[in-house]
């Protein structure tokens, strides 16, 4: 229980360096008299990794204490504000990859893409992102206070563990780019107390980003070699994804293109990381990727798999959360369909996929064409999951022998957040933009759908990459900033079901290719500036 109280000590600490939302005075002296302070406690490596463990942890369940109870973040639901089903509603559920006929707060604005700054699943993300940035921050704060007390022998670790917080918190500035543009700043460096971090523009950030990632990626950085780390933990491979996503959206956030840094560190990743492929049965290669034993496929010294780059762990008895792949899983299953087939007892039916997104598969040959057609194409209702709209099924909490995972409400299946198609199809677009090798580029492309079961093609389009990356990465949260990158988020080029509150779709002001910084933390941190449009 004590390490508990510490670590909901440090998170009280490092929140107000995040989101102004978050912020208050700490006292120096605990009033629990069985509460130690974190330089009493964080004095060994266990104590440290501990501490680690909850920076990892906050990428997979709201709290500490149990599924959905007491969550770290007050007023924050523990299921929808989890952060991956916070960063999946931000980058899927904007989108045409999917819509949720739930009347939660917040929902259908996102869709429809109407949200305001009030939204509650926006402050959800934004919320989560600085809860993370704060305890990374503190945890390099704490190993640079208190570690000189400690034996380098009983501290071997302490370079590993700070470059593992600043790769965490890459991540989580990587999300806060992406979504909210000029953001909030903090660093350890910042004083413990302080009122939340200071804006930075979009390209500033990009350029600390930059530098970060290269410090870790760097020959004498402590950060794991690719595969090099335990599983679940962090390494440069999981890094340099990071840098490959910089660069490829630097026309977009820093206003320069940089196609061809990109090309460069997604063909590094290509030379490190193979495609999963099941040599006894090719057609289940893909599949495979998003089952309940997919932590097979991920490299690292514990498994020695292939395809997966960095992966957020779930387990149906000792990381449960209503969030991450329990709930892509659980929502996209309801009606009359068999949720036995995916492992688990029934659905919560919310998950359909717009017509205009299926359309992209051919339904008769590519392996990732995985959906459920029982109520048609068309979404007629968006409060109905029945009403129509395939279902993705996509994830599943079946294991690769055909077996169910662990049948208890929760779900084993870990979400693979960077894996090695991404980075082949980063090259291919790359290469279509006139940056590296075509000849390369063609060759990763159609690894990729060939893998699918489709055949090779003998030339590259922009507009082709993106349909095969629609396809390749559907429900991994690259959609939203796939389209913006293209110009199709907002405009009038690309309608979708719902898109604009129509059935039919209509074009949306384009302001909405960033999301508001919450108004609670507007008020509470002077140094910020709402995103325009807001």
């Amino acid at each position: 229980m004590k390490k508990y109280k510490v670590l909901m000590m440090t998170f009280a600490a490092a929140c107000m360096l995040g989101a102004g939302s978050c912020t208050g005075d700490l006292d120096t002296q605990p009033i629990d008299p069985d509460v130690q302070l974190p330089q009493d406690v964080l004095s060994s490596q266990d104590a440290f990794e501990a501490v680690l463990a909850k920076c990892y942890q906050g990428l997979a369940v709201s709290s500490s204490y149990g599924d959905g109870g007491d969550p770290d973040i007050a007023g924050l639901d523990g299921g929808t504000g989890q952060y991956l089903r916070a960063l999946w509603n931000m980058q899927c559920l904007t989108t045409d990859e999917s819509v949720c006929c739930w009347n939660d707060p917040g929902v259908f604005d996102l869709h429809n893409q109407c949200w305001t700054a009030s939204n509650i699943l926006v402050f959800s993300m934004y919320s989560r992102i600085y809860y993370q940035v704060g305890l990374c921050n503190e945890l390099i704060r704490q190993i640079h206070t208190n570690v000189a007390g400690i034996p380098d022998a009983e501290f071997p670790q302490k370079n590993a563990f700070i470059a593992e917080a600043r790769a965490l918190r890459l991540l989580s500035y990587y999300h806060a780019i992406d979504i909210f543009g000029n953001v909030p700043f903090a660093t350890e460096a910042n004083t413990v107390g302080a009122t939340g971090g200071a804006r930075m523009e979009r390209g500033e950030l990009f350029d600390w980003m930059e530098k970060e990632a290269l410090e870790l990626l760097d020959s004498g950085s402590a950060l794991a070699d690719e595969g090099k780390n335990i599983y679940g933990r962090c390494d440069k491979g999981m890094v340099r994804m990071i840098l490959a996503k910089l660069y490829l959206n630097a026309e977009v956030w820093k206003g320069t293109p940089m196609y061809d840094k990109c090309y460069e560190q997604s063909a590094i990743i290509r030379q490190k990381y193979s495609l999963h492929k099941n040599a006894a049965d090719p057609s289940k290669s893909f599949a495979e990727l998003f089952m309940a034993d997919n932590h097979r496929w991920t490299k690292n010294t514990t498994y020695n798999g292939d395809e997966i780059i960095f992966a957020v762990e779930f387990d149906g008895l000792n990381t449960r959360s209503y969030g991450g792949t329990n709930f892509l899983i659980f929502a996209a299953v309801g009606g009359d369909m068999d949720a036995a087939s995916f492992g688990i007892s029934s659905g919560w039916g919310g998950l359909s996929v717009t017509p205009e997104f299926t359309a992209k598969f051919n339904f008769d040959n590519d392996a990732r064409a995985m959906f459920d057609t029982l109520y048609g194409p068309s979404i007629e209702s968006l409060t109905v999951f029945e009403s129509g709209g395939y279902k993705s099924t996509k994830f599943t909490n079946m294991k690769s022998d055909g077996t169910p995972g662990q049948a208890n409400g929760f779900v084993d299946t870990d979400f693979p957040l960077f894996r090695a198609a991404d980075a082949y199809l980063m090259m291919a677009e790359c290469a279509a933009r006139g940056a590296g090798s075509m000849s390369d580029a063609l060759n990763a492309f159609n690894e990729v759908r060939e893998r699918a079961g489709l055949p090779a093609v003998t030339s590259l389009t922009k507009e082709a990459v993106l349909d095969e990356r629609a396809r390749e990465m559907m429900w991994e949260c690259c959609r939203r900033q796939d389209l913006i990158r293209y110009g199709l988020f907002t405009t009038n080029d690309y309608l979708w079901q719902y898109k604009g509150g129509l059935k039919e779709g209509q074009r949306v002001d384009d302001h909405f290719n960033l999301m508001p910084i919450p108004s609670s933390d507007l008020n509470s941190n002077g140094s910020l500036v709402q995103n325009p449009g807001y």
